[in-house]
């Protein structure tokens, strides 16, 4: 697969104080790449290198195998939707005119402009005759980060960067734009770099996670490799911060209802479910589902029921603040 950034020894210094000290990554075309990490490890920082809303201070950014340095600014930036924590909607414009915005300084026509307007729109179950007019004081605070998100998908942009999106919205709003991201991506298939500090959310979201600890990359992968092979103790105690603490804990949340919780086994191979143990932990349970489809859960001996991938990470983000 073609690679749609690539860090090439990045380095990035504030007043003398180095803040990224050598990054080097390769984010592959059309991947959903999550950056996650704590409060100054660094990971908002080289999410605005790429777009040059940061300068580097050594190293280089390719950007679909362009020195990104090389690329006019503008031109950089209009290929690259952008979505902020901040809900960043012109309060001065409709809906409509807020999602625009790119399209018009591209040149595209009114009527393509308004087709894509309405599609947008239907997309995130927004109807453009209630919503395309009214302004964004009219509009709930998850309403306003869906068409942040549409403003930066307008144009079909390559890559789509976003800096903790929804970390400011309360945690039903939260699920559902999660979901609605993970729609759009598939639908679209650009290359998406997501930054939070929540590993719940880097699980659900993440193709491959990278893990940002004081300016260094600590470890990059997928997030059942991540859980089978943490790259040192700092990587295995932020995975194992999550909420679920074993495989009992998610069997128990989805015990009784229709979505996830599987009480007959499922159509596939044996070779593809995997047994375990409710004790199990859930380092153990995503080892297992890195090479099957499903967990067969028991207890004493005794088969309970199945779970599989989705739920698993259904189940984390569900939960992520309880």
């Amino acid at each position: 697969m073609a690679t749609a950034i690539e860090f090439q020894h990045v380095k990035k210094a504030f007043n003398g104080k180095t803040v990224i000290l050598d990054l080097n990554l390769k984010i592959k075309q059309g991947e959903f790449f999550v950056l996650v990490g704590t409060s100054g490890s660094g990971k908002t920082t080289s999410l605005k290198m790429i777009n040059r809303l940061e300068s580097l201070t050594a190293g280089k950014i390719l950007v679909n195998d362009q020195d990104s340095s090389q690329i006019p600014v503008r031109t950089l930036r209009w290929d690259m939707g952008y979505v902020l924590q901040q809900i960043a909607l012109f309060p001065t414009m409709t809906v409509a005119q807020n999602i625009a915005v790119i399209p018009e300084m591209k040149g595209t026509t009114k009527k393509e402009i308004s087709a894509t307007i309405d599609e947008l729109l239907n997309e995130v179950g927004l109807d453009p005759k209630v919503y395309r007019d009214r302004m964004p004081s009219e509009l709930s605070g998850g309403e306003q980060q869906r068409i942040g998100i549409l403003r930066a998908l307008a144009a079909q942009p390559s890559i789509v960067l976003m800096d903790e999106p929804f970390s400011a919205l309360d945690p039903l709003s939260r699920q559902q734009l999660q979901d609605l991201v993970l729609r759009l991506h598939e639908r679209y298939h650009n290359t998406i770099v997501f930054v939070t500090h929540d590993m719940n959310e880097a699980l659900k979201l993440g193709h491959r996670i990278g893990i940002m600890r004081t300016g260094e990359l600590l470890q990059v992968d997928t997030p059942q490799q991540i859980a089978q092979h943490p790259a040192n103790e700092f990587v295995r105690e932020f995975f194992g911060a999550s909420l679920a603490q074993n495989v009992y804990d998610i069997y128990l949340g989805r015990v009784g209802l229709v979505q996830g919780y599987l009480p007959t086994a499922p159509t596939v191979a044996a070779e593809r479910i995997q047994t375990v143990d409710y004790q199990d932990t859930l380092r153990t349970g995503f080892s297992a589902l890195a090479s099957h489809d499903y967990l067969a859960v028991n207890e004493s001996g005794q088969l309970q029921g199945y779970l599989d991938r989705q739920t698993v990470m259904t189940y984390l983000s569900e939960h992520e603040n309880d």
